[in-house]
């Protein structure tokens, strides 16, 4: 099998539901993974939408998860570092942790959920930007894996 994300709250493609956007309680969904790459050490997260008006919409930013982990489950803290080591960066709402889809009225966006497996840690602070991330990752990502859902206001 292949390095693949999911979510039990939603399909790839299908519309995330109303509980995990601005629109519900904003908690973040459940996202689980399955065969990750020979190597992985860590995993990064980043959760964001292409269609946000002004350019790409970071929604959430996730970094160091042990690589032993297989899910996060739904509504994870919003705290800069998590009991398992994993360390969260700041996301375009400013805040750190999940903040869900929150498109403006119209046409229905697009949310992409990137799981990276990473062969090593990362050497980011808590509250580090999606860019940040993004250049620390470069070399270091031995696979990724991705979850789509759709959200319409």
């Amino acid at each position: 099998m292949a390095f693949a994300i999911s979510s039990k709250d939603f399909q790839n493609g299908s519309e995330i539901p109303k509980k995990f956007t601005c629109d519900g309680q904003d908690v973040s969904p459940d996202l689980s993974w399955t065969d990750p790459p020979e190597g992985t050490k860590t995993f990064a997260l980043i959760a964001d939408d292409p269609d946000a008006p002004a350019g790409t919409w970071t929604h959430w930013v996730l970094f160091d998860v042990p690589a032993n982990t297989k899910n996060l489950p739904e509504g994870m803290s919003k705290d800069e570092q998590l009991p398992n080591g994993a360390r969260q960066g700041r996301n375009d709402f400013h805040k750190i942790g999940y903040n869900g889809p929150c498109p403006p009225p119209g046409k229905p966006h697009r949310y992409f959920f990137k799981l990276y497996a990473v062969d090593s840690m990362v050497n980011l602070k808590p509250g580090a930007a999606k860019q940040q991330l993004e250049h620390a990752l470069e070399g270091h990502t031995v696979g990724k894996a991705e979850l789509m859902g759709r959200y319409k206001r």
